[in-house]
């Protein structure tokens, strides 16, 4: 079993900060690429920011210059700094983990249960 568990949503008020964190575990054998995506109310869930197992990143447009994605490959951990947040940033915001485990023969996509960043005044 694989779980992903994410930490550090809530409310903020716009221009505000969150850092969001996730932390994977159980029988993983490598995690290749980590991300978050997000997903407002009707709408579908896209991607915001991901990073490779090497330190390569890759960014909405929507959030370039004001988030930071960042991980620890020791703790299998993937960290999203978020500033300048604005209300357009309102979502749940969902952990990705592209990874192997132990015991399977492929790769598969792992999410956690998601976590509600709020932007309001």
């Amino acid at each position: 079993q694989v779980q992903l568990v994410e930490d550090g949503g809530g409310l903020v008020q716009p221009g505000g900060s969150l850092r969001l964190s996730c932390a994977a575990s159980g029988s993983i054998f490598r995690i290749y690429s980590m991300g978050w995506y997000r997903q407002a109310p009707g709408k579908q869930r896209d991607l915001v920011a991901a990073i490779t197992s090497g330190g390569s990143t890759n960014y909405a447009d929507s959030v370039k210059g004001r988030f930071t994605i960042s991980r620890d490959n020791a703790k299998n951990t993937v960290y999203l700094q978020m500033n300048s947040l604005k209300p357009e940033d309102t979502a749940v915001y969902y952990c990705n983990a592209d990874l192997k485990t132990d015991w399977a023969t492929q790769r598969n996509d792992y999410w956690g249960q998601g976590t509600q960043v709020t932007v309001s005044s």
